[in-house]
């Protein structure tokens, strides 16, 4: 597949669900929280290689990525909750979640599970 077609139906995704959220910041929520980017990347992966070992792969990754990821979305609206400046709390909170992805990765080698 074309990579400007891949960029193309990624970027219709993100906007789609930035302009839902000036709606509907639940069903922006609800889509955003769907794993799309994972499944076009799985389908992008499967469609230029064919192959399955790589897609379940990159979907064991992905299974073990998402918990760090979770220390943004609980970081986050606390840090705004409690006053933060919006600037602050997301550089704060990707911070921490940059921290926890080096944790999770360093913990998965000493559990000997590689990806």
């Amino acid at each position: 597949m074309l990579p400007a077609l891949k960029v193309a139906i990624t970027a219709v995704l993100v906007v789609a669900i930035a302009e839902l959220a000036k709606r509907s910041t639940f069903l922006a929520a609800v889509l955003a929280s769907l794993p799309l980017t994972s499944l076009l990347a799985m389908i992008w992966l499967y469609a230029d290689t064919g192959d399955v070992h790589k897609v379940a792969d990159l979907a064991g990754g992905i299974f073990w990525l998402v918990l760090p990821s979770l220390v943004l979305f609980i970081a986050l609206p606390l840090m705004l909750r409690a006053g933060w400046p919006f600037g602050a709390s997301l550089l704060a909170s990707g911070a921490l979640t940059v921290a926890s992805y080096f944790a999770m990765i360093a913990l998965l080698r000493r559990l000997g599970i590689a990806f």
